[in-house]
């Protein structure tokens, strides 16, 4: 580039000498040949001067150039200086989140062992209770004797043998007093690991959230535009069925949030009334619901058919309207139940009930839960009731001698709709009578209340459109 400045300066005063030459020379002798190369000479001066000019016009254009790449350097730089801290952050995170993780394990590992050292106490304390049992029975039998012994004055060896058993048992106490608050500091130790894990796990989770929101920035995409619903997916089905829903999912699906009693159209039935439960993110159609022991739930077969009840308190659904909701589609059925001392627990599994034909055969196949589980798997269950026994065993009638209408296989087993009895009432039959839940290996759970609800497993094929009125 500088030689092209140095030739364009230095080629216009070349010429120019040039031509002051040639002028002198041809003073004397001014022929047409002469005027013609000094108009060439006019032209060559004319180029000289637009080549110097855009000579000038590239060196301003270079520095312009050399400016821009500067700046883009600049900007560079400081994107590689952020993307270095960020990358440093995200190191800092990774390596807080792996302590946290195995501070975790090890309270974990801590809580285990003092669960079990906890039964171990729980266990010496049982043996020592019975111990301390006996020795008041004995120290009862003495205290007999002491009365009797009073009135005849006993022997000094007779009184010091009353005075070390005494003494003795006094001891078993204060051991027994100290056992029972170690246990309890022992239950305090354990609340207090229990709720440390459970901050380092909201920890974990908050971590979790910034390391996806820190990483959304690489690969952050715009989102897509809203499209309206009858477009968006050509697979959905869309039910207009003269203004009611098909099931409470459908409803909750077109923007329906509270809880009440509604109205639903399933297909291929009639219009009836349910109960919808919203929450989980869903709708839930209840099919029973036991609270309070006020409705008699010792119902005939066609009383369990069609349904019986008040669906604002206690109700069966009724076996006919639940096989047309779940007729369908694929259907979970989710149990809730509460004892007496306000423990919850629920089960959930998925299920087929059959219809009429089959008296309404159930078939269940457990998924979660917070309890064992007490139903029959991959079995087929009939209904039966007390005027409709279709599992007789040994010409014993389950539903007419354990009460209520259920899916019996075989008696004293779990029933939902048994009798409503509270913990005063006496003596196994009544026990087994009662509202109970019984696995297979376990105790009875007596119970306070139950709910069986359901929803469909695809929820996108209850998407329903509500309808004005009259159309």
């Amino acid at each position: 580039m500088k030689i092209i400045l140095v030739f364009l300066f230095i080629a216009p005063l070349a010429l120019s000498a040039r031509a002051e030459k040639d002028y002198s020379s041809l003073d004397s002798a001014a022929s047409p040949e002469t005027k013609s190369r000094f108009a060439m000479l006019d032209d060559v001066r004319i180029l000289a001067n637009g080549l110097l000019q855009l000579g000038h016009g590239l060196k301003d254009f270079v520095h312009k150039t050399k400016g821009q790449m500067n700046d883009i350097f600049q900007k560079l730089y400081i994107f590689d200086r952020s993307f270095y801290e960020l990358s440093l952050q995200t190191s800092e995170i990774k390596e807080e989140e792996e302590q946290l993780k195995q501070t975790t394990a090890r309270l974990q590992i801590n809580n285990e062992e003092m669960k079990n050292l906890s039964q171990e106490m729980n266990l010496k304390i049982e043996d020592l209770i019975q111990n301390k049992i006996q020795l008041q029975e004995q120290v009862w039998g003495l205290e007999d004797k002491v009365t009797k012994l009073a009135i005849i004055h006993p022997s000094a060896q007779e009184t010091e043998e009353i005075s070390s058993l005494k003494a003795f048992v006094e001891q078993q106490d204060n051991h027994i007093k100290q056992l029972l608050k170690i246990v309890e500091d022992q239950h305090v130790q354990l609340d207090r690991q229990h709720d440390q894990i459970m901050e380092l796990e909201d920890k974990l989770n908050h971590i979790e959230l910034q390391e996806l929101a820190e990483n959304s920035f690489t690969g952050e995409q715009m989102e897509p535009e809203a499209v309206p619903s009858s477009v968006r997916n050509a697979t959905v089905v869309t039910h207009k069925s003269e203004g009611a829903a098909p099931d409470c999912t459908a409803l909750y699906n077109s923007g329906t949030r509270l809880s009440g009693i509604y109205t639903i159209k399933p297909n291929g039935s009639e219009a009836f009334d349910v109960y919808c439960e919203m929450k989980f993110g869903s709708s839930w159609t209840v099919i029973q619901n036991r609270v309070d022991g006020s409705l008699d739930f010792n119902q005939t077969w066609d009383a369990y058919a069609n349904g019986f009840g008040d669906l604002n308190e206690e109700f069966w659904l009724g076996l006919n309207k639940t096989y047309s909701i779940t007729k369908q589609g694929d259907y979970i059925l989710r149990i809730e139940l509460q004892d007496w001392k306000d423990n919850k627990r629920f089960i959930e599994y998925a299920f087929s009930l059959g219809g009429l034909e089959t008296n309404y055969t159930l078939q269940l196949s457990r998924i979660s839960g917070s309890i064992p589980n007490a139903l029959p798997e991959q079995t087929e269950l009939r209904f039966s009731t007390a005027d409709r026994d279709l599992d007789t065993i040994n010409d014993f009638n389950c539903p007419e001698n354990y009460l209520g209408g259920w899916w019996h296989s075989e008696c004293e087993e779990t029933n939902l709709n048994g009798k409503y009895v509270t913990p005063r009432s006496k003596g196994r039959l009544d026990r087994r009578k009662g509202l109970y839940w019984k696995p297979k290996k376990g105790r009875y759970y007596l119970l306070k209340s139950t709910k069986i609800m359901i929803h469909p497993t695809d929820l996108k094929s209850f998407d329903w459109i509500a309808q004005p009125d009259g159309f």
